[in-house]
């Protein structure tokens, strides 16, 4: 059973970094001004980049990884400032379940499972 943990403070740059390598550039994860003037209050997380970051992290454990499958959820938001747990629970390589959560109010933000060759 492998359990992999780690937090993460995501900021604005990881966002802009995100959006210029995968070309999502929509402005809710891009531009301050514009994403304060909408529900969220502020610029949120890319649901890929939080997905990269798990997929790093069992990368790190297991680098010869290959995602045969994935399914994922994105409940809520992550936002700049605000420190994300993340895990990834399971066997390498075999079936995983992966997870983000913000810290402060427990709020889950990534819900996946994968099949790691």
């Amino acid at each position: 059973m492998t359990e992999l943990r780690q937090t993460w403070l995501p900021t604005q740059d990881d966002f802009d970094r995100f959006a210029d390598v995968s070309g999502d550039d929509n402005p809710i994860h891009v531009d301050p001004d514009f994403s304060a003037r909408t529900a969220f209050g502020g610029t949120v997380s890319h649901g890929m980049l939080i997905y990269t970051k798990l997929w790093g992290m069992i990368r790190a454990a297991y680098p010869e990884a290959a995602a045969r499958r994935q399914t994922m959820m994105f409940p809520n938001p992550a936002f700049t400032g605000e420190e994300v747990r993340l895990e990834v629970d399971g066997a390498l390589p075999g079936a995983v379940t992966m997870r983000a959560i913000r810290i402060a109010d427990e709020a889950e933000l990534f819900l996946g499972e994968a099949e790691v060759a």
